[in-house]
C-alpha cells in the first residue's frame, strides 16, 4: 500500500474519533520512513496547495516563503517530538542526602498543539516525584515536558506520557504531573472562551493517595475540590 493510500485509509477510520485510546501518540509504523528533508518536501508542496486553495497570492513577497517555513516549523520544531532520536538522555544520580520528601518542580513552561485542530496549546506543567534512591536533573524535567509536548497531542495523554516517563527514569511509581492549559481552539474559535484553561492531572504510586494529592496541590497552589 502507498503511503498516501496508506494515510487515506486511517483518516477514515479515526475521522470521528476525537479521544484517544491510549497512551501512546497515533504513529503507523512506517512514520519515520521518510527522511526530515523529504518530510519537509513533501509538507511544502501541501502547504502550498492549501494557501492557493484559500487564494493566497504565492508570488507576493510576504507569502511566497511561508510553504517552506510551515515545513521546517513542523518537521524541526512543533512536531520534533515526534522523533525517537530526540527523547532526551535522562541521567539519574544517587540521593545522597536522603531526601525523602516530594521534590516538586512547578511552572514549567509548555507549548504543544492539539492534534484535533492544530491549534496551540500553552500552559505549565508542575511534576513531583519521591525519590526511591536516585534523583533526576532538574532541567531534564522541563525537557521531557518540551518532548512530549512536541506533537500532536491531546493534554489528558501529555500528562500520563509525562508520569510514565518519569517513572521509567528513577525507577519508582512515586510521581505526579499536573497541567494546566490554555487551549486556543476553545480560545480562539468556536466558543471563544479566552478566559477558560484545561486541568489534568495523572498520579502515581503514594500520589494516589489524597493526603499526598493535597500537599502536591498545595506546593503549586492549585486548588481542587475533592468532594
Amino acid at each position: 500500500m502507498k503511503i498516501d493510500e496508506h494515510i487515506d485509509q486511517r483518516w477514515e477510520e479515526n475521522e470521528e474519533d476525537h479521544l484517544s485510546s491510549a497512551q501512546d501518540t497515533p504513529l503507523r509504523r512506517d512514520a519515520f520512513a521518510l527522511s526530515d528533508q523529504e518530510k519537509m518536501d513533501r509538507i511544502q508542496e501541501n502547504v502550498k496547495d492549501i494557501l492557493w486553495t484559500l487564494g493566497m497570492d504565492l508570488e507576493d513577497d510576504s507569502i511566497k516563503g511561508t510553504p517552506k517555513r510551515v515545513a521546517k516549523m513542523f518537521v524541526k520544531e512543533i512536531f520534533g517530538g515526534l522523533h525517537p532520536d530526540r527523547k532526551p538522555t535522562s541521567s539519574t544520580f544517587d540521593n545522597k542526602y536522603k531526601y525523602g520528601e516530594m521534590l516538586v518542580e512547578k511552572n514549567i513552561t509548555l507549548y504543544s498543539t492539539c492534534e484535533h485542530h492544530l491549534l496551540p496549546i500553552v500552559g505549565k506543567a508542575h511534576i513531583a516525584y519521591i525519590s526511591n534512591g536516585t534523583v533526576v536533573g532538574l532541567s531534564k524535567m522541563n525537557r521531557i515536558v518540551d518532548y512530549f509536548a512536541k506533537r500532536p497531542q491531546v493534554q489528558e495523554r501529555l500528562t500520563m506520557q509525562i508520569v510514565k516517563e518519569m517513572q521509567a527514569v528513577l525507577g519508582t511509581e512515586d510521581v505526579a504531573c499536573v497541567i494546566d492549559a490554555k487551549h486556543l481552539c476553545v480560545n480562539s474559535r468556536g466558543i471563544r472562551d479566552i478566559e477558560s484553561s484545561t486541568v489534568t492531572a495523572e498520579y502515581g504510586g503514594v500520589f494516589k493517595e489524597e493526603a499526598k494529592q493535597r500537599a502536591f496541590l498545595d506546593y503549586i497552589k492549585l486548588d481542587t475540590d475533592f468532594h
